[in-house]
């Protein structure tokens, strides 16, 4: 359980939830950085209390940003957090890296000629089971069809180096600058779209697009116990960026076929027992089905109808503790349809024995009996 302090919980900060991915903390960063960050406010007391909401996101990014600080974070919360970021010697750069010159050109427009990255897609690929694969896991072989960074030119789109001429429009800068009134403005270059050059002599292979979509295939764990609605997130197994962009996830969306005699509910399993009347009322033993085989279930004389006999440990197991739940044997006592003579005359027998008014429900001395009795 983590600890309680004063301090915000960081993934509030940067309004992610807990499962957030890498790439959805650093844009959630980037966000508040462009909104907070001091160097953006000219107002001394905005400016002031810019400075303190950077300090809380660039805090909370420097722990969720790493893998190991951000697991122990999830345990133990502030307890484990980082120490020293009072106001002395606080240093507005640290943990941004990167992500600071391109807030920086965002807002003011770069120096340079670079090439904008570009995120590649996230993909999904949906993957049907069988019940029994779902209960037991499985190793999954997927062909995944994507974008990928092209091999023979490496993502430059030109066949060589001498295939990429400066853009005349851009002058190599990737970005245009306009003048509207009394404000100029950069643009990212229309005519080379921000990369500064032009591919005069396109790679032969993906002819200038960079990428080239290839089916991959990939070998995926299924953890037993998954159900129907689960995603597995394997990062990074997207279709790859553009211009050295990081590449998306893949995401496995799975569907369970349905067993024609087995309900899951949660870690247990529901198994409609059909039991004829006479064993419900004098018990035995009968054979019912499980996912590792059949097996004998003792019926207590008198069982009711929708009585559980629960048999521990014949259901599927948790994905957290992989402790296996139970099978549920819910009773559902057949009455025959068509009686004999000897059959009709035995239950008979029976309903007279146990003081069953056959006429009357089951109820003995009917209305009629009872009034007809008081006058007389």
């Amino acid at each position: 359980m983590m600890a309680q302090t004063g301090k915000r919980d960081y993934y509030e900060i940067l309004g992610v939830d807990r499962n957030a991915s890498d790439e959805e903390i650093k844009k959630a960063f980037r966000r508040l950085a462009r909104q907070y960050h001091p160097d953006l406010h000219s107002d001394p007391q905005k400016k002031k209390e810019a400075e303190e909401k950077f300090k809380e996101a660039n805090e909370a990014y420097e722990v969720l940003s790493d893998p190991e600080r951000r697991k122990k974070y999830d345990v133990f919360g502030h307890a484990e957090g980082p120490q020293g970021f009072g106001p002395e010697g606080f240093d507005f750069g640290r943990g941004f890296g990167d992500i600071f010159g391109d807030i920086f050109e965002d807002f003011f427009g770069g120096g340079r000629s670079r090439s904008r990255a570009e995120a590649g897609s996230d993909l999904q690929y949906n993957l049907e089971l069988s019940f029994e694969e779902a209960v037991t896991g499985k190793e999954a072989k997927l062909k995944i069809p994507r974008w990928e960074n092209c091999d023979a030119c490496r993502g430059t789109g030109a066949r060589s180096e001498r295939g990429l001429k400066t853009c005349s429009a851009c002058r190599g800068m990737g970005q245009i600058r306009l003048q509207q009134g009394f404000f100029t403005i950069n643009r990212p270059c229309g005519q080379c779209q921000g990369s500064g050059h032009i591919i005069a002599d396109p790679c032969p292979t993906c002819r200038g697009r960079k990428r080239v979509y290839r089916e991959r295939t990939l070998s995926v764990t299924i953890p037993a116990g998954i159900e129907s609605g689960m995603r597995l997130r394997l990062a990074h197994e997207g279709e790859h960026g553009i211009n050295g962009g990081p590449p998306g996830d893949l995401y496995v969306a799975v569907t369970v076929k349905p067993h024609p005699l087995f309900t899951r509910k949660g870690n247990d399993l529901l198994y409609d027992l059909p039991l004829h009347f006479t064993i419900a009322a004098l018990g035995g033993k009968v054979e019912v089905p499980t996912l590792k085989g059949k097996t004998m279930v003792k019926i207590p004389e008198g069982t009711q109808h929708d009585s559980i006999l629960r048999l521990k440990g014949l259901g599927v197991p948790s994905l957290k503790t992989k402790q296996p739940g139970d099978l549920l044997v819910r009773v559902k006592i057949q009455i025959p349809t068509k009686l004999t003579p000897r059959q009709r005359e035995l239950l008979t027998e029976l309903a007279k024995e146990s003081g069953v008014c056959l006429q009357n429900g089951g109820h003995g001395e009917g209305l009629f009996e009872k009034v007809k009795n008081f006058f007389d």
